[in-house]
């Protein structure tokens, strides 16, 4: 049985080491967990987590049916690392910088059917947060989805970064019972009938 207040204690040192790499004090809530995998099922194929910290969201998305052999774990923390390749080693578990997710082959070859984030993105440089987001969306699947959440009032990818990479933002929903409260989002490639539309315009 998982002790939590060792859980949040680990948690919490890692924080004070890394607190931009760290984005909150303690772990997400089962609330902030249910919600950002609500969208996800053993059907979804496999899934990439960036960020997984102590495996909060990787336990729900275990209970929504996801085997974990279809997990991959990227996490920048050695000691976070660690712990996920020993609670869950039948997982992928790697030891890197997400933004770097582009070097790497998952999944022999197979597109991930979505990314559960757990990554700071608003204390991350826009550079950065590119990376991330065009490696992953290297990972996943023409229909695939990126769930990202965040403290702050909006979503943590701005406008002009997703017109960039030819992305969509959509709220999925929020709780007050993470603390902090938390809000999650949705991000998507954008339909490809508006190339094929702006194509017809042209011609």
């Amino acid at each position: 049985m998982l002790n939590k207040s060792s859980e949040a204690l680990r948690f919490f040192r890692a924080w004070l080491s890394e607190p931009l790499r760290v984005a909150a004090v303690a772990p997400s809530g089962s609330a902030l967990a249910n919600l950002i995998v609500s969208e996800v099922s053993a059907e979804t194929g496999p899934i990439l987590e960036l960020g997984p910290g102590t495996g909060v969201f990787t336990r729900a998305l275990l209970a929504r049916g996801v085997v974990e052999e279809n997990l991959a774990l990227i996490e920048f923390g050695k000691a976070f690392a660690a712990k996920l390749n020993a609670d869950f080693p039948r997982a992928k578990t790697l030891c890197m910088d997400a933004a770097r997710l582009r070097d790497v082959e998952l999944f022999h070859g197979t597109p991930a059917g979505a990314v559960i984030s757990g990554l700071p993105l608003l204390s991350m440089a826009p550079r950065a947060v590119y990376a991330i987001l065009e490696g992953a969306f290297a990972h996943l699947r023409a229909n695939g989805a990126f769930y990202q959440f965040t403290y702050g009032p909006r979503c943590p990818v701005s406008r002009p970064l997703l017109d960039r990479l030819g992305l969509k933002a959509a709220y999925l929903g929020g709780t007050f019972a993470n603390l902090p409260p938390a809000a999650v989002y949705r991000i998507q490639r954008r339909k490809a009938l508006r190339v094929h539309d702006a194509t017809a315009d042209r011609s």
